[in-house]
C-alpha cells in the first residue's frame, strides 16, 4: 500500500489523499458516509484509471479514514467544503466526479458550487438530502426528542458500530439540500442504482433523475445489486459509465 499525501485546508483540517497523474479530464472519487478511500470501489477505480492512463484522485473527508478530526463532529457542509478544496487545489481543469452514496450528494453540491471544475458526473446509489429525507423523516417522535435533548442518537448499522447521528448533522444538512430547488446538470450524467439496495431506494434514484435538469442524463437499474455496488459486474458498469461520459466530453 502506497503512502498517502496530506492537504491542509484553509480551515486547518488535514485531508489524506492519493493522486495519480494521467490524461485529463481526470476522475475524482467521492466516497460515502463513514466510508474511506481504501474501499473496494475507490481502489478498484484507481487501478482501472491507471490502466487507462487517466488522472485519478481519491481522498478521505475530515473525520473519515486517515484524515484529521472526529467523525461525530462533522456534517455535510464540512465534507462538501473538504471536497471543494481538494478539487480546486489538487486537480487541473474540469473533472468527472464519481460519487458513491453520500458522495453522490457531495458531487451534486460541487456542480452548484464549482461548476467550472465539473464536466461529468457518475452517481452510484446517490443519496441526496439523506439527512432530511432518510434520517429525520424516519425518526420517531421519541428519537427526535432525544436528539434535541442529548444532541445525538445512535442508530444500528450493517457494520461493527452504530451510526451516531448528531443534531448538527441534521441541522447542517438542511443548508445543503439539492432536491428543493432547481438542479441544472449541463453535462453527461450517469446514475447507477441497485434494486436490492436497502439504504437508497429506487424511488430516490428516480426522484433525482426527474428533478435534475440536463440534456444527457441516464439512470441504470441493476437487478439484485445492493448498496455496496462492488461486485465484478457492478464495478465494470461503473467503469463503462465513466468511459461513456469521457467520450462525450473529450
Amino acid at each position: 500500500m502506497t503512502a498517502h499525501s496530506v492537504l491542509t485546508t484553509s480551515t486547518g483540517r488535514k485531508i489524506a489523499y492519493h493522486r495519480t497523474a494521467g490524461a485529463e479530464p481526470g476522475i475524482v472519487f467521492l466516497g460515502g458516509f463513514k466510508s474511506d478511500m481504501e474501499g473496494t470501489k475507490a481502489v478498484w477505480l484507481e487501478d482501472w484509471a491507471k490502466s487507462q492512463g487517466r488522472a485519478f484522485l481519491r481522498f478521505d473527508y475530515s473525520g473519515h479514514g486517515k484524515s484529521s478530526e472526529k467523525f461525530v463532529d462533522g456534517a455535510i457542509g464540512d465534507w462538501a467544503a473538504d471536497a471543494q478544496e481538494v478539487i480546486e487545489t489538487l486537480t487541473t481543469g474540469p473533472q468527472v466526479l464519481v460519487g458513491s452514496s453520500m458522495g453522490g450528494w457531495i458531487g451534486l453540491l460541487m456542480t452548484k458550487r464549482i461548476p467550472q471544475c465539473v464536466c461529468g458526473l457518475v452517481g452510484i446509489a446517490a443519496a441526496p438530502d439523506f439527512t432530511e429525507d432518510g434520517f429525520w423523516a424516519g425518526f420517531t417522535d421519541e428519537q427526535r426528542q432525544k436528539l434535541e435533548a442529548d444532541g445525538q442518537i445512535a442508530l444500528p448499522s450493517d457494520y461493527d458500530e452504530p451510526y451516531i447521528i448528531t443534531k448538527r448533522l441534521i441541522e447542517d444538512g438542511r443548508d445543503q439540500l439539492v432536491l428543493r430547488e432547481p438542479l441544472p446538470l449541463p453535462f453527461p450524467v450517469r446514475f447507477l442504482q441497485g434494486t436490492a439496495d436497502t439504504s437508497v431506494s429506487v424511488d430516490t434514484a428516480v426522484k433525482l433523475l426527474n428533478h435534475a435538469e440536463g440534456m444527457d442524463m441516464r439512470l441504470t437499474l441493476v437487478d439484485g445489486a445492493n448498496h455496496s455496488f462492488s461486485d465484478e459486474g457492478c464495478l465494470g458498469l461503473i467503469a463503462e459509465s465513466i468511459q461513456d461520459v469521457l467520450k462525450r466530453v473529450a
